[in-house]
C-alpha cells in the first residue's frame, strides 16, 4: 500500500511542453472554473477531479470564500497532460510519483525524463503490436473484398 501526503501544496508551474492541450480562454477574464465546469471540459467526473487531488495528482486546487474548488488555467494545462499520460497506459502510481516530481522543481528534470522515456518506450511497443494487427484485419479485408467478386467456383 502506497502512503499518500495530503500535505496541501501550491500550484506548480508546469512547463508548457508539459502542458497537452490548448489553454481555455474565459469570457470576461475570470479564468476561474467551477468544478462541474472542468468536468464538462475535461470529461472527468467531479468525483474524478477530487479524488486527483486527494491523491497527489492535482495540486491543491484554489477555494473560494465559500469552500468551493475553483480550477485555474494551469490546472486546466497539468489535467490535459495528466489526460495524455493516461492514454500511454502509466499507472497511477507513477503518474502521482511524477505529479510529486514537478512539485519538486527543476532537480528533478533527470528522472521526470527518465519516466518518460520509459513511457515512450512502452507506447512505442503498443504501436508495434497494433500496426502488425492492423496488418492482418488489412489481409483479412482485402482476401473477403476479393472473394466477393470472384464468381463460384473459380
Amino acid at each position: 500500500m502506497t502512503a499518500i501526503d495530503t500535505t496541501p501544496v501550491k500550484s506548480p508551474d508546469v512547463d508548457r511542453s508539459a502542458s497537452a492541450g490548448p489553454v481555455r480562454p474565459r469570457s470576461g477574464g475570470r479564468g476561474r472554473y467551477a468544478i462541474s465546469e472542468v468536468a464538462a471540459l475535461t470529461g472527468l467526473s467531479a468525483h474524478t477531479l477530487r479524488w486527483y487531488e486527494q491523491i497527489g495528482l492535482m495540486p491543491e486546487v484554489e477555494r473560494s470564500h465559500a469552500g468551493q474548488r475553483r480550477f485555474g488555467e494551469h490546472d486546466l494545462e497539468w489535467l490535459a497532460c495528466l489526460g495524455k499520460l493516461r492514454l500511454t497506459g502509466m499507472p497511477i502510481a507513477v503518474m502521482v510519483r511524477f505529479a510529486e516530481l514537478v512539485r519538486r522543481g527543476e532537480e528533478t528534470f533527470d528522472e521526470r525524463r527518465e519516466i518518460l522515456e520509459r513511457t515512450r518506450h512502452e507506447v512505442l511497443a503498443r504501436i508495434a503490436e497494433l500496426q502488425g494487427t492492423l496488418d492482418v484485419l488489412e489481409t483479412k479485408i482485402d482476401f473477403y473484398a476479393g472473394a466477393r467478386r470472384a464468381p463460384e467456383g473459380a
